[in-house]
C-alpha cells in the first residue's frame, strides 16, 4: 500500500506535505490522520525547516471525511470514537501551530475536514475549480473540532452561515469570506505556490515565529485544554448518534434524509 501522507524537504527548508489517496479523492481516514500527526512529529524534531506546504495529489486536495471509514468508526465504542476524533482535532491544531509559515494549495474538492485543514494554515491559494464546504449537518455530524480554525479563518459571521447551510462555494467566494487568499486558474497553482513560497523565505526565520506566535494569541484557535476536550467529545457522540446514521445512510443511498 502506498504512502496515504507524502513528506519531502528541501535543502532550503521548506516541507512539502502531499494527501496521497486520489483514488477517493484524498478523503480522510485513520491512515490519514495518523500519517499526518507521524509527519507533525516528523517536522517538529527537525531543525531549520522554514516554510510547510500542504497539497492533494490527483483532482482534488481533499473531500472531507470517507464515510466507508466513518461507519466502521460510528459503530465502534465510545473510547474509538473520542479517540479518533481526538487525533482528528490533533491534527488540525498541530498544523495550525507550527512555529513557521504554511501554505495549502487546493484544487477541486476542499469539504468538511480538509477546510480545517485549510483553515489551519497560514496562506491559503485555490485554484479557480476549487469548491468548498462545510456540510456536516447535512449528514447528521458536526464540526466542532475545526471551528476554531474556520472561526480565525472566515469569521464567525460566515462560519455561521456555511456551517450552518452546508451549502457549497466556489474559490472567489471563498476568497471573500476569508478562507482563501488568491485564486489563481488551475494551471498557475504550483507556480504560485512557489512564488509565496519563495517570499516567505525572504523574510528573517526567528522574527517570522514570534510575529506568528503572537498572532495566534489572540485566536479563536488558541482555546483552552478543557474548550478542546468538549469540542473532542461532543464531536464523538455526534458521530454515534441516530441523526448520524441517517444522515450517513442517505448518503449512500442516494436519497433525501429522513429528518
Amino acid at each position: 500500500m502506498p504512502d496515504v501522507v507524502l513528506t519531502e524537504i528541501d535543502r532550503r527548508g521548506v516541507a512539502t506535505v502531499t494527501f496521497n489517496r486520489p483514488e477517493v479523492g484524498n478523503a480522510y481516514d485513520s491512515a490519514v490522520i495518523e500519517g499526518l500527526l507521524d509527519t507533525m512529529d516528523a517536522i517538529e524534531a527537525q531543525r531549520g525547516l522554514r516554510v510547510l506546504v500542504l497539497r492533494g495529489v490527483g483532482k482534488h486536495f481533499q473531500a472531507g471525511v470517507d464515510l466507508k471509514w466513518l461507519r466502521e468508526v460510528a459503530a465502534a465504542s465510545e473510547a474509538e470514537n473520542v479517540r479518533v476524533s481526538r487525533a482528528t482535532a490533533e491534527a488540525a491544531r498541530r498544523l495550525n501551530l507550527l512555529p513557521f509559515p504554511t501554505v495549502a494549495l487546493i484544487q477541486g474538492a476542499c469539504f468538511g475536514g480538509g477546510t480545517g485543514f485549510a483553515a489551519a494554515c497560514d496562506v491559503v491559494i485555490a485554484a479557480d475549480d476549487a469548491i468548498f464546504s462545510i456540510a456536516e449537518t447535512r449528514w447528521g455530524l458536526m464540526a466542532s473540532i475545526i471551528v476554531p480554525q474556520l472561526n480565525d479563518a472566515m469569521s464567525v459571521r460566515h462560519v455561521r452561515r456555511y456551517a450552518l447551510t452546508g451549502e457549497r462555494f466556489g474559490a472567489h467566494e471563498a476568497r471573500r469570506v476569508g478562507l482563501v487568499h488568491e485564486v489563481v486558474p488551475r494551471a498557475d497553482l504550483e507556480t504560485a505556490g512557489a512564488r509565496m513560497v519563495d517570499q516567505l523565505l525572504q523574510n528573517a526565520p526567528e522574527a517570522t515565529a514570534q510575529t506568528k506566535s503572537f498572532v495566534l494569541e489572540h485566536a479563536w484557535s488558541r482555546i483552552t485544554e478543557p474548550t478542546f476536550d468538549r469540542l473532542v467529545s461532543a464531536h464523538a457522540a455526534k458521530r454515534r448518534s441516530a441523526e448520524a446514521a441517517e444522515g450517513v445512510a442517505s448518503f449512500v443511498e442516494k436519497r433525501a434524509a429522513r429528518w
